[in-house]
C-alpha cells in the first residue's frame, strides 16, 4: 500500500502492528520507520521524529547495526537545528555502518557529517561567544549587588532612627534583613570567585574547560546547597515551631518530618515560602531552582495532604 501511494492505509494498518509485537523487535523498527516516513508526506514534521526515534530505539533494542532509522533521525534533527544531538546520532550510525560493512549507510553518513560538524563548530564558537556575554553580564551584576548593598546599608541607618517608635517591628525587620545581607555576601564572595576562575580559564585559553564546568551544574548545584541551608536556618531562627504549626493541619498519617541532617525538606521550603508571603509559584520556582511544574505539583500533593484542603494555603499563610 506505501510503495503504490496509498500511504495513510498502510500507516492505519502499521500503527495497529505496533501494539501487538515487543517493541525491541526488528519488525517493530521497520514498522515504525515506514511510519514515520507517511507522516513525513503528510508534511507532519514532530510525527515524522517521534516514530523514527522509535524505531531507532528499536534497532538499538533489538542489536540491529544495518540501520536507517538513526541515520534518518540525525539528518532530520539537523534540519530542525538540533546541531549536538544530529551529529552523536551520525557518528553512531556511522560507526554501525562501518562494523557491519554496510557500504550504501558509510557513504550516506559520510557526506551529512562534515555538514553538520560544520555546523557543529559554529554553534561551539557562538557560545563561546555567549560565555563572554554572561561574563560581562556577571560583572556588571557584581557592581550592581554592591550598588544594592549600598542603598541598603544607608535604608538600615534610617530605619535606626525610627528604632524608638517602632522598636518590636524593627527588631523582625532587622532579622529579615541581616539573614538577606548574609545571603547577599555569600553569593557575592561566590561569584567574584567564580569571575575569578572565569577569568584565568580565559586568559590560559581554557574556555572548553569552562564551558564544561558551567554546564556541568556544579557550581549552581553547590551554591544551592548553600541558600538551603542559609535559608532553613534563618527561617527557623524567625519561626522555630513552624514544623509543628504545619503538621496540625496535615492529616496524622500525612505528617512532613525532614531527613536526617535537613532542617527543612522541599515541602516545607514551599511552605516556608507561602508563609513568608511569596505565593507565586513563579517566583518559588526561581528561588529554589526547581521547574514551575514541579512547584505546581508539590503545592498540589501538599493540598491533597491537608485536613482543610480548601484553606490549607490560606492558614500556612496566617501561621503565628
Amino acid at each position: 500500500m506505501f510503495m503504490t501511494g496509498r500511504h495513510r492505509q498502510a500507516k492505519a494498518i502499521l500503527l495497529e502492528l505496533l501494539e501487538t509485537v515487543p517493541v525491541d523487535s526488528n519488525i517493530a523498527a521497520r514498522a515504525a520507520n515506514i511510519i514515520s516516513q507517511a507522516a513525513a508526506i503528510d508534511g507532519l514534521k514532530d510525527e515524522q521524529l517521534y516514530y523514527l526515534a522509535i524505531s531507532a530505539i528499536a534497532d538499538i533494542r533489538s542489536s540491529t547495526r544495518e540501520v536507517t532509522s538513526l541515520q534518518q533521525l540525525g539528518i532530520n534533527l539537523y534540519e530542525s537545528d538540533d546541531i549536538e544531538r544530529s551529529r552523536t546520532y551520525l557518528a553512531r550510525a556511522l560507526d554501525n555502518a562501518v562494523e557491519c560493512q554496510a557500504a550504501m549507510r558509510m557513504l550516506q553518513t559520510s557526506k551529512a557529517l562534515p555538514v553538520i560538524d560544520k555546523a557543529h563548530q559554529e554553534a561551539m564558537r557562538l557560545g563561546r561567544i555567549r560565555l563572554y556575554m554572561a561574563i560581562m553580564f556577571l560583572v556588571l551584576l557584581m557592581a550592581c549587588l554592591i550598588a544594592v548593598l549600598a542603598m541598603l546599608n544607608r535604608e538600615m541607618k534610617r530605619m535606626k532612627e525610627l528604632q524608638r517608635h517602632l522598636e518590636s517591628a524593627n527588631k523582625q525587620k532587622e532579622m529579615y534583613m541581616g539573614h538577606f545581607l548574609s545571603l547577599c555576601t555569600v553569593y557575592m564572595d561566590k561569584l567574584n570567585k567564580f569571575c575569578q576562575i572565569a577569568i584565568r580559564k580565559i586568559t590560559t585559553g581554557h574556555t572548553d574547560e569552562l564551558l564544561r564546568l558551567m554546564k556541568s551544574g556544579r557550581f549552581i548545584g553547590e551554591h544551592t546547597h548553600e541558600f538551603y541551608e542559609t535559608f532553613d536556618k534563618a527561617f527557623l531562627h524567625i519561626h522555630p515551631t513552624f514544623i509543628d504549626d504545619v503538621n496540625k493541619l496535615l492529616k496524622p498519617e500525612e505528617q512532613i518530618v525532614p531527613g536526617e541532617g535537613e532542617l527543612l525538606n522541599t515541602d516545607l521550603r514551599i511552605l516556608a515560602f507561602i508563609r513568608l508571603g511569596v505565593e507565586d509559584s513563579p517566583t518559588i520556582a526561581q528561588t529554589l531552582n526547581y521547574s514551575l511544574h514541579t512547584i505546581y505539583s508539590y503545592r498540589n500533593r501538599l493540598r491533597n495532604r491537608a485536613i482543610d484542603r480548601d484553606n490549607f494555603e490560606s492558614d500556612i499563610a496566617g501561621l503565628d
